[in-house]
């Protein structure tokens, strides 16, 4: 008797099991999450597999001494631009305007009027600002110069002044560790300079 309770039991659970089974079945089978669409890879032997897109992961670890060194003169690269960059942008355009209404007057007075005259507007725009740069700031800001106007700042001054005018500052500047006649380039040593200027510039709106 209990032993045909007992299969009976099993015989009704059974039957419940999997009547309960098939409605789970079917209601995956034909429910909204029955097929969900992803992008899918082809392999050379043409089988499908699918894949997915996961969102980027960045994995930091500690900078070493090189690396350190180099974000470290990056920054200070950097910070010199963005306080530079107006000062050398205002100034080589009164420069290139010098040259331009330098261009075929060879009568020196003349030469010497027109530079005067403008050379007073610098002075009055940037000699303020200019001496509360540091030698860093100073040097970035004759590159910057050299790349908005295509001279140094020594050809500059001696187009401008003189050689002999040119020699004495130059000397000045050696001494205080600078170098008037600083060059630019762009694709070589001043290759991070030059990466920073284009970001600067496009704040400006600047054409590069």
């Amino acid at each position: 008797m209990l032993r045909s309770l007992q299969h009976i039991i099993c015989i009704v659970l059974l039957t419940v099991s999997c009547s309960l089974g098939s409605k789970i079945f079917a209601q995956t089978a034909h429910g909204v999450y029955d097929t969900i669409v992803v992008h899918g890879y082809i392999t050379l032997q043409g089988d499908t597999i699918p894949t997915s897109d996961l969102p980027p992961v960045t994995v930091e670890k500690k900078l070493d001494r090189k690396q350190t060194k180099y974000w470290q003169d990056w920054t200070r690269l950097r910070n010199a631009v963005y306080v530079t960059y107006p000062y050398a942008k205002a100034s080589s355009k009164i420069m290139n305007e010098i040259n331009a209404k330098l261009v075929n007057v060879t009568d020196k007075k003349q030469r010497k009027s027109i530079i005067r005259a403008r050379e007073k507007d610098l002075k009055k725009e940037f000699a303020d600002k200019v001496t509360q740069l540091s030698i860093y700031q100073g040097r970035v800001l004759m590159k910057l110069i050299y790349r908005q106007t295509g001279n140094s700042c020594y050809e500059i001054i001696e187009e401008y002044k003189g050689f002999f005018t040119a020699a004495f500052w130059q000397t000045v500047a050696v001494v205080f560790g600078g170098n008037l006649k600083l060059n630019y380039d762009a694709n070589g040593a001043d290759k991070d300079l030059e990466k920073i200027v284009r970001d600067v510039a496009r704040m400006y709106g600047d054409r590069i």
